[in-house]
């Protein structure tokens, strides 16, 4: 008879431990440890994962390994392409992770419904075929080479595969997935790290790319053990508000290209839409002659795009002033707030102060600073900015505006909106070589940038 027993397993570094710690003394994490029921006898069904021959690899010297330019798999989507770095490399594995009801299953669905010429399988853990034929319909697209199977046994998936041999898998969730040869349940550590490691061999040795789509746990990182984000090859994350329409794909770790990339999509009805000029539908065409409303020249990765930063400054009616920021952080808020008051005089301390970032954008280019500070005032002094002024440039402490990155092409991207005033931080001025139509301002404090804006 088997013998189990439990022990207790640490969800960030997989280290385990015969009894429950607080502290894991190998990451430093707390509250990180989670019971697990394990065999004590060696399984021998392990033998089940071994279903594909494993080659014999050599050491070869540095200098003797040839070296190329890595092929890729069109995926016909422009922002999916952009996020892994020109496309799907063959053999890579792929974890997409997100906030449940995001979008994760209607985004990959999509790219491979769209994909006539790969031989695709899309294993479903979660979702019933009937489920997946009803999204494909509102999708509106049909391939006659996306096969689906509703399986969570990975050694059914295995023998699914090799009967198939198809050219692309997708499995969808990894949390849901489990195999024979451990005894705990599918989403503990244990599985989760047991699974991933096989299905990565299946796709280093056949040559097949693989993409996971993961849970998230409430601090917002993937759900499993973290051995799971290093192993793979990309990871990438899906974010936005299930209240606004705007879905922004980032990549967090990626082997074959920058982890500088962004994607940002549109939710339709029937589906998801690459959103190739974010700019244009970030601003608001008709807010001439309000108060409290800036344009920022941002970057988010390696775009460009100009974001509607909005303020509203209003007498506090209770004791306490309040303090709200949406899509920008907080603490950065009231730092700005006290630039403010300690450098330029305005004082605040009475007031209501509310900020967001429209769009339901998560911002965090400090170059977002000289916005929220003039939308800030623009609202306190009820005194509206010129709609055709953009500004760009991280505030200090002692109320100086320090330079930002990649400026021309900030400049370049509010030049080719209409755009026909810019305000940026006077030492950017140094190397800027590109011929524009847009009238630049450099601005080496806040007072100065107050004094353009609102004379």
């Amino acid at each position: 008879m088997v013998k189990v027993k439990s022990v207790y397993v640490c969800n960030n570094c997989g280290n385990d431990s015969p009894k429950w710690l607080g502290k894991c003394p190998v990451c430093g994490e707390w509250n990180t440890y989670v019971e697990e029921i394990i065999s004590k006898e060696k399984p021998s069904a392990r033998s089940g994962l071994q279903v594909f021959e494993t080659s014999k690899a050599k050491p070869l010297l540095l200098k003797d390994v040839q070296t190329g330019e890595e092929p890729r798999i069109d995926l016909h989507d422009g922002e999916l392409n952009r996020v892994l770095g020109g496309g799907l490399v063959p053999g890579s594995l792929v974890l997409i992770g997100g906030e449940p009801g995001i979008g994760k299953s209607t985004l990959i669905l999509q790219t491979v419904l769209g994909l006539n010429n790969i031989k695709t399988l899309y294993i479903s853990g979660e979702e019933s075929a009937r489920q997946l034929k009803l999204r494909a319909d509102r999708i509106n697209s049909n391939s006659e080479n996306c096969f689906i199977v509703c399986e969570t046994n990975l050694e059914q998936v295995f023998v699914h595969i090799q009967n198939l041999k198809p050219e692309f898998v997708i499995i969808d969730s990894i949390q849901t997935i489990f195999t024979d040869t451990v005894e705990s349940s599918p989403g503990s550590v244990s599985q989760v790290r047991e699974c991933s490691a096989a299905i990565l061999k299946f796709a280093k040795e056949t040559n097949t790319p693989v993409i996971l789509i993961g849970h998230i746990n409430k601090e917002g990182s993937i759900a499993g053990p973290k051995v799971l984000e290093h192993i793979v090859d990309t990871v990438l994350q899906f974010e936005g508000d299930q209240h606004y329409m705007y879905r922004i794909l980032r990549s967090i770790k990626n082997r074959f290209g920058s982890t500088a990339e962004l994607g940002i999509y549109e939710m339709r009805q029937n589906g998801l839409r690459e959103v190739s000029n974010p700019s244009e539908l970030l601003l608001t065409q008709n807010h001439e002659g309000l108060s409290g409303v800036s344009i920022a020249a941002a970057i988010e990765g390696v775009r460009p795009f100009l974001i509607e930063t909005q303020a509203l400054v209003s007498t506090a009616a209770y004791g306490t002033p309040q303090r709200s920021a949406t899509g920008f952080d907080l603490r950065r808020m009231n730092m700005l707030l006290a630039v403010l008051e300690k450098r330029a005089g305005f004082k605040l301390i009475q007031k209501d102060v509310f900020l967001n970032i429209a769009g339901g954008l998560k911002v965090n280019d400090p170059a977002m600073d000289l916005a929220v500070i003039s939308a800030v005032l623009s609202s306190s002094l009820d005194i509206p900015i010129e709609k055709h002024v953009c500004v760009t440039g991280e505030v200090g402490l002692s109320g100086e505006i320090r330079p930002v990155n990649r400026i021309e092409q900030r400049v370049l991207e509010a030049e080719k909106l209409g755009f026909s005033k810019i305000l940026i931080p006077q030492n950017n001025l140094k190397g800027f070589t590109s011929n524009v139509n847009i009238e630049i301002v450099p601005v080496r404090k806040v007072e100065e940038a107050f004094r353009q804006l609102f004379g």
